[in-house]
């Protein structure tokens, strides 16, 4: 009985403590702000939860309808912590440009604990000197302009691989029907992971795939599930304390299986080095550096001290993270452009007018297509695959918009809204690549993406060439239609990424105009 009574004035106790916490952060407590510059405007909120109840999925519309009832920078709270919500240009504008080096931390959250490596992850770092190393080799070493032409035969290679299978799958005479979702997200996995490791771990042949394919398979739609949605255990302690629904649970046992499965990637690539230092093939050239493994193992021989296997596994984890929302970008793309077909008309006749009769396209020839790269960019607008930014955090207390903010506040801005704001963009809602040509690349500077300020995402050069390349090959070698005719669904799916809530399907035939260089694949 002693230990029941014990057991009740002990949760009694955290709950008091929560609920005392959660009274000081309230963002209309008056007394948080002692400065004459207001605090933004924040809707009622739950007394335990914040505004958690609020965030129906998918969250970005939500967030969208909260800045359109309230305005567009807002002082939330989800559950102990405070969060600024931004839904303008020029508010985002401010927080990375006068603000960046104040907004340049991310939030302590458990996937960044667990899974980046505790918070040693590019993308989970603190702002400082460890953070600006591992920008400074992704920028210069893993995604340079000399990196990425090394490395084009590797992406060309599984396009084509992928014009291959739709042949092989191809029944004719007339159209026939497939579902591109799968095979976008198997061609964005195999481009990384060749690059990384010069491996791939998607084919068409599934079944008879290695059970190190099945396991890399598994640990990525595990990890994709565990960051696409938000968890009430980063934001109520209590939750987390109590273990609820497991979530950091699963966050462990995931950090096991994929540090595992990385570490073996690392000792492979080891042994090879070895072996090729033995018969004097040596790695003294950047050239002979095939792989970011064999790249970084190098960097750890001159340093090994700070270039650990950590450091190392933290680099494969963050190209495979960002990986997914190619994907999704390509099965938009192909999305919008069926639904219409006058533009795919306007991508077909410039591929046909620059691209030399009997080839297919290569990397090479894309800055001749300047509306093919519109149309991508107009993706990126309509249906960026990440509509919220990676949270930001404060570092010290600023001024965003003429509102003060305090120091550890998470910083959200929804890039959805903002794509989609009249005020910036004319007839918002509709598909119109037009809107970046000739425009001197103001439009296109207002698009994000990929993140604005000193952390955007390193990885947007390798992702702009990757999808043009698969979206425009695609067309240049295949007719397209919709399935019965019908409207593709461009309703939006739920997580931190955002993929269309149905798998596009469509129907295709080789074109006769490529009847020849199809015909040599």
């Amino acid at each position: 009985m002693a230990a029941l009574y014990f057991s009740i004035a002990t949760l009694f106790v955290i709950l008091l403590l929560s609920l005392l916490i959660l009274i000081k952060l309230n963002p209309n407590n008056k007394n948080k702000n002692p400065n004459p510059i207001p605090n933004p405007p924040s809707p009622p909120g739950h007394p335990l939860l914040g505004h958690l109840h609020l965030l129906k999925p998918p969250i970005h519309q939500a967030l969208a309808h909260l800045s359109d009832l309230h305005g567009p920078i807002l002082l939330l709270r989800f559950g102990s912590r405070r969060v600024l919500l931004i839904a303008s240009y020029s508010a985002a504008e401010e927080c990375f440009t006068i603000n960046d080096i104040i907004f340049a931390n991310r939030p302590r959250l458990l996937a960044g604990k667990h899974l980046g490596y505790d918070f040693t992850l590019l993308v989970w770092a603190p702002y400082g000197p460890h953070w600006r190393n591992l920008r400074r080799i992704s920028t210069l070493q893993l995604f340079s302009t000399n990196r990425l032409l090394s490395s084009s035969d590797v992406r060309s290679g599984e396009v084509l691989s992928l014009v291959k299978a739709l042949l092989r799958d191809y029944s004719g005479p007339g159209f026939h029907h497939t579902e591109l979702r799968p095979k976008f997200f198997g061609l964005a996995y195999n481009v990384v992971t060749t690059m990384i490791a010069n491996k791939r771990f998607y084919s068409n042949a599934d079944e008879s795939s290695s059970e190190t394919a099945k396991e890399f398979r598994d640990i990525i739609k595990e990890t994709i599930a565990a960051l696409g949605t938000s968890n009430a255990a980063d934001f109520v302690p209590l939750w987390r304390w109590l273990g609820i629904g497991g979530y950091e649970k699963k966050l462990k046992s995931l950090k096991k299986r994929r540090d595992k499965f990385f570490q073996s990637l690392i000792d492979e690539q080891r042994e090879e080095k070895k072996k090729m230092t033995t018969s004097r093939q040596g790695h003294g050239s950047p050239a002979a550096r095939s792989t970011v493994i064999d790249l970084l193992l190098s960097m750890q021989d001159d340093d090994p001290e700070y270039f650990t296997d950590v450091i190392i596994k933290g680099f494969i984890a963050a190209m495979l993270v960002a990986t997914d929302t190619s994907s999704l970008t390509m099965e938009w793309a192909m999305s919008l452009l069926l639904n219409n077909p006058n533009t795919l008309k306007i991508v077909k006749a410039e591929l046909d007018a620059n691209i030399e009769q009997c080839s297919i396209l290569q990397e090479r020839d894309l800055h001749k297509l300047p509306y093919l790269q519109a149309v991508i960019l107009e993706t990126l607008r309509i249906h960026p695959a990440a509509p919220l930014l990676v949270p930001h955090e404060s570092s010290q207390d600023c001024i965003v918009g003429g509102f003060h903010v305090p120091k550890g506040t998470m910083l959200l801005v929804n890039a959805w809204k903002i794509h989609r704001d009249p005020e910036i963009w004319e007839e918002p809602c509709k598909f119109k690549p037009e809107r970046f040509l000739n425009n001197e690349g103001k439009e296109k500077g207002k698009i994000m993406a990929f993140g604005l300020g000193r952390r955007r995402c390193p990885g947007e050069g390798l992702a702009l060439r990757l999808v043009a390349l698969v979206v425009g090959t695609l067309v240049q070698c295949f007719e397209w239609e919709r399935v019965d005719g019908m409207e593709i669904d461009m309703d939006e799916g739920v997580g931190q990424t955002m993929p269309k809530a149905k798998p596009l399907e469509a129907m295709y035939k080789p074109r006769d105009a490529m009847v020849d260089p199809l015909s040599r694949l």
